[in-house]
């Protein structure tokens, strides 16, 4: 059966699991202080193009923005965000777990923008009950967003310079980063390293077995962050585990080449779904691609492909994600036209 529902269905790029098995009886350190953490670490910098960036490595994404978003804010504060956003919608309420309130605006296409980060910001502080109520202490943006959609750069300095007006912390979770940077070559890794107070590269979607490397970028590292990720059970003690992985794709490009790989894929996949007449909801430039469907088609497409629910806008119709991955092939790309051809006639 054909897997298009998520870009984290397969394992790892052969690169990885290769370097993984050369170093599996080396005896090294753990907890992160191994040599393969620390070339990582050096390679990220390097990319980033900030020799003062802190980087630390976690397993997956709703364990890095529990902790990064916890481990920052005061016990008073919450975290501003888009309402799709996936510490918001798809996170199990695990910011609030912690005690900190998600506060959520009304997004465009997955998008926040600095002017309602500021409209925000004023009318809090107007408020003359304020001192009663949750403070702004972050702001939580991702790119690529949860409909796939990005930043340009222009609203990506935007909601910096907001945030630093008015002392918010910016976030920006990268889970799938690397297909951001591919796909819009507006931003770059750099600028989100100038721009954002933190983030995080993804690995889990982008080729890796698992893995997120967070970068903090300036004054904000909260004090022992090791220590609070030990305190919350995700201090991994075979580091190497992670090291390794991140130190190969920063390597000669690798992460960037799996995510270009991603991109193009994605616009073969768009091609079928032209050549179909299917409706985007909406066409991204991104690897993750929404299209509206009837019920009885659906039904028909459930049977040979696997594919993410996104919404269902009235009782006969349904909003499905297709994602290609670093893993994605022509050959996965001409089945599913196939199948696409004999599920519409039927």
């Amino acid at each position: 059966m054909l897997n298009l529902a998520s870009d984290y269905v397969e394992g790892a790029h052969p690169k990885i699991l290769e370097k993984l098995m050369q170093t599996n009886l080396e005896q090294l350190s753990g907890y992160g202080s191994d040599v393969y953490c620390q070339s990582a670490r050096e390679k990220i910098r390097r990319a980033v193009k900030n020799d003062a960036a802190d980087v630390f490595f976690l397993v997956g994404g709703t364990q890095t923005n529990e902790i990064v978003i916890s481990s920052l804010l005061r016990p008073y504060e919450g975290v501003i965000c888009a309402d799709e956003g996936h510490i918001a919608a798809h996170e199990a309420g695990a910011v609030e777990s912690t005690g900190h309130k998600v506060l959520p605006l009304p997004s465009n296409n997955g998008k926040i923008s600095a002017a309602q980060v500021q409209a925000y910001t004023e009318a809090f502080y107007a408020d003359g009950n304020h001192t009663h109520m949750v403070f702004p202490g972050m702001v939580y943006i991702s790119h690529p967003t949860e409909s796939g959609t990005l930043y340009s750069y222009d609203e990506l300095q935007a909601l910096s310079e907001v945030c630093r007006k008015h002392h918010l912390i910016l976030f920006l979770d990268g889970a799938r980063l690397g297909y951001g940077l591919s796909a819009g070559k507006d931003v770059t890794l750099p600028d989100i390293a100038r721009l954002c107070d933190v983030f995080y590269i993804g690995g889990t979607k982008v080729g890796l077995l698992c893995g997120e490397a967070v970068v903090f970028t300036g004054i904000h590292e909260p004090d022992h962050f090791l220590t609070m990720v030990k305190q919350r059970g995700a201090l991994l003690a075979k580091g190497r585990l992670l090291g390794v992985q991140f130190d190969v794709a920063f390597t000669d490009d690798l992460y960037f080449r799996m995510s270009d790989h991603a991109i193009a894929m994605a616009d073969k996949l768009k091609e079928v779904i032209r050549r179909h007449g299917l409706t985007f909801c909406p066409e991204t430039v991104t690897n993750q691609q929404f299209i509206l469907l009837e019920n009885r088609v659906l039904r028909e497409l459930d049977r040979y492909v696997v594919s993410s629910f996104w919404s269902a806008p009235d009782a006969d119709h349904t909003v499905i994600r297709l994602c290609t991955s670093w893993a994605t092939t022509d050959e996965q790309l001409q089945e599913l036209d196939r199948i696409f051809s004999m599920v519409i006639k039927a």
